[in-house]
């Protein structure tokens, strides 16, 4: 089977083609998302996607061994990790990480104008993908519950942490615009990296595998778009410095998820993100999703999901 045709994420839009990507990346997103539903921080079709899976519920056939270590080390890791089940120690790094994006979110949105007093188009884009991101939290809550583990609490994280993920939205574009794309394509990677461990950790749960599989499958074509959208707020200038900092930024948020390093192969996820390009993500989703214009080859020969 021949790969579909990709530059590097890193590749380099011009201004037009950048300013063209912002339009059709808008149009994919209210199309794929529906309206939003800025009360509540939630688009007419992420719900009614979400009220399936709740009222299709599937649960483990058993519990973890000891649900209380979960409870016990999901916000802060108090047990040495190499003592934990190996599903309990995945699932709270799986929390930690969700957890980060739940802070960074909430801080966001605080930030972003509503939709009605949208300054231009951008401000319109970002209200939107914060939106989707407080419904990727809604999975991944329910990925728990599929694990029977149905008490998660989403928890601040400590007062600098906060403090610096309110702050951020405030920092000029050319201070936050490198680090929000980094952080968008270490979702796409992290996702890929842990479906790749649910054969392994939950093979005897086929049922639950394949629920939270499709949980994340859900996730993940947003952030394949997100990571592009992210990507299109930067230049040539913010493109280099973005695979700069790919390798410190990567090694300073999983150092802040202790254990993680016995779940996932950090150093193989900074390579992957460093060298990523769209035929890294299965075929079907990449057709739910949305890709620049700058990162396809022009011999590919396919629209934009958006077009």
């Amino acid at each position: 089977m021949t790969r579909a045709a990709y530059r590097s994420i890193f590749a380099v839009g011009t201004a037009q083609e950048r300013a063209e990507n912002f339009e059709t990346y808008f149009a994919f997103s209210t199309k794929h998302s529906g309206e939003i539903i800025e009360a509540d921080k939630d688009l007419v079709n992420k719900r009614a996607t979400l009220k399936w899976f709740q009222d299709n519920p599937v649960r483990s056939k058993k519990p973890l061994p000891d649900p209380q270590a979960f409870y016990r080390n999901y916000v802060d890791l108090k047990d040495d990790p190499k003592t934990l089940d190996k599903r309990t120690l995945l699932l709270t790094c799986v929390y930690k990480f969700a957890r980060h994006e739940w802070v960074g979110i909430t801080g966001a949105w605080d930030a972003t104008p509503p939709i009605a007093q949208a300054r231009n188009l951008e401000d319109r884009i970002g209200r939107y993908h914060l939106a989707e991101e407080f419904c990727h939290v809604r999975l991944f809550h329910e990925m728990f519950r599929t694990m029977q583990l149905e008490d998660v609490v989403w928890q601040p994280l400590g007062p600098v942490m906060q403090t610096i993920y309110r702050m951020f939205p405030y920092f000029p574009g050319w201070m936050m615009d490198a680090p929000a794309f980094v952080t968008e394509l270490m979702g796409i990677v992290f996702y890929r990296h842990l479906d790749g461990l649910l054969d392994e950790y939950f093979g005897d749960e086929p049922e639950a595998r394949d629920r939270i599989r499709a949980l994340l499958r859900e996730i993940t074509v947003d952030e394949v778009a997100h990571a592009g959208q992210r990507r299109n707020f930067i230049g040539p200038a913010g493109t280099v410095f973005a695979k700069i900092i790919v390798r410190p930024l990567f090694k300073a948020f999983f150092h802040d998820i202790p254990g993680s390093e016995l779940v996932f192969n950090v150093e193989q996820m900074i390579k992957d993100a460093q060298d990523f390009d769209y035929s890294l993500v299965a075929p079907d989703m990449m057709a739910q999703s949305w890709v620049p214009s700058y990162c396809r080859q022009p011999e590919a020969g396919t629209a934009l999901a958006a077009e």
